[in-house]
């Protein structure tokens, strides 16, 4: 009798077992969210436009981008690596840099403002730019480039031939192309600083969407 309940117990136990290991092996895997440093990178490489001259960090149209992406459930992480006062020259000099330590998959470049502003070469701007796009591109980056214009002031030719450069670098690149980051801002009024130079508070959504169309078919 003592041998029959033990046969029984030991054959109970096992039964347990196999069905307790059996419905944890056939268990659907949680989804997980991928930490802060696995999330695919989208790499903000600008000067003041985009760094948040005279606007609060939370309110810039980086930040907003952030919020926007993480409200629709991407995993994207922005990185804002921009640098007020920057030309394309010093963009450059600092890119290699950058791109190393954030290993972005998206770079949206936004300088040549600042070469602009202070007549600079425009063969050197279309240098500069395409070095940029180049080095961002050979860790397979997709680039984003936001196009900046001039005002008439500087000369016909010199703002057609800067706001062209964008155009057909774009397009030689096979890069995505906002045709002018400041669309519906430069010259909307309440929507620049008292400088005419940089976006107020109330600009960065229009930013934002200038921006966002643009970059959400490449999420």
């Amino acid at each position: 009798m003592l041998q029959r309940f033990v046969v029984v117990l030991f054959l109970t136990a096992v039964s347990s077992t196999w069905l307790h290991t059996s419905a944890w092996a056939q268990a659907p895997a949680k989804a997980t969210t991928p930490s802060a440093s696995q999330a695919p990178v989208i790499l903000v490489f600008g000067d003041s436009l985009s760094s948040g001259y005279g606007v609060p960090n939370a309110q810039n149209w980086v930040a907003l981008l952030q919020h926007r992406i993480t409200d629709l459930g991407y995993p994207h992480r922005v990185v804002n690596a921009s640098v007020s006062g920057d030309t394309t020259a010093s963009g450059l000099a600092r890119l290699r840099s950058a791109l190393q330590r954030h290993k972005p998959d998206i770079v949206i470049l936004e300088l040549g403002g600042n070469d602009g502003l202070r007549a600079l070469s425009l063969a050197a701007l279309r240098s500069n730019l395409a070095s940029i796009i180049e080095t961002a591109r050979q860790g397979n980056a997709k680039i984003v480039l936001a196009g900046m214009r001039m005002p008439p002031n500087y000369g016909t030719a010199y703002a057609t031939e800067f706001g062209r450069i964008y155009t057909e670098l774009a397009s030689e690149y096979q890069a995505t192309l906002i045709p002018f980051f400041l669309e519906g801002v430069a010259t909307v009024p309440n929507m620049m600083q008292e400088d005419g130079i940089h976006p107020t508070v109330e600009a960065q959504p229009v930013v934002l969407e200038n921006v966002w169309k643009h970059v959400q078919p490449l999420l």
